[in-house]
């Protein structure tokens, strides 16, 4: 069952990260460029319903895995051991990217027009940013290359 959680857990995170990669380098330099952020809301609402479900395996996925693991939640917050620091890496990034989503989905998207566009550029940025982090994390659990 494991090696099946792992390979959703990893498919999910390829859409999500690669759906963001894509966006923050394919699209949205040419969104800034022509100051259309119709290029960014076709994206959106487009990879939306793949993406969010992505991110939902992931954290399902996620936490099935450190509990097989780890199955004693106090290792999953002790920086001393190597799963705990994974662990909060990749509970950081999830945070980080649920406050950026909800502030773009409640603050920018609703007045999302040329002028905003580039205060939207930063979130989605950032979004991509932290989730090559996450995917980094991930790598980490398995290898122990990175911290």
């Amino acid at each position: 069952m494991t090696p099946f959680i792992i390979l959703i857990h990893i498919i999910a995170a390829a859409v999500w990260t690669g759906g963001h990669l894509v966006l923050a380098i394919g699209l949205l330099p040419k969104a800034l460029k022509n100051q259309d952020p119709a290029i960014i809301d076709f994206f959106e609402s487009s990879f939306e319903w793949i993406g969010i479900p992505a991110l939902f395996l992931q954290v399902i996925t996620g936490f099935y895995l450190v509990h097989y693991y780890a199955s004693d939640v106090s290792q999953w917050q002790n920086l001393d051991l190597h799963i705990g620091r994974v662990f909060m890496v990749k509970l950081t990034c999830l945070l980080v990217i649920i406050l950026l989503a909800a502030h773009v989905r409640f603050r920018v998207i609703p007045n999302l027009d040329k002028d905003n566009l580039r205060y939207l550029a930063v979130h989605i940025i950032a979004v991509t940013i932290v989730s090559v982090v996450f995917v980094i994390a991930g790598l980490n659990f398995r290898t122990g290359y990175f911290f």
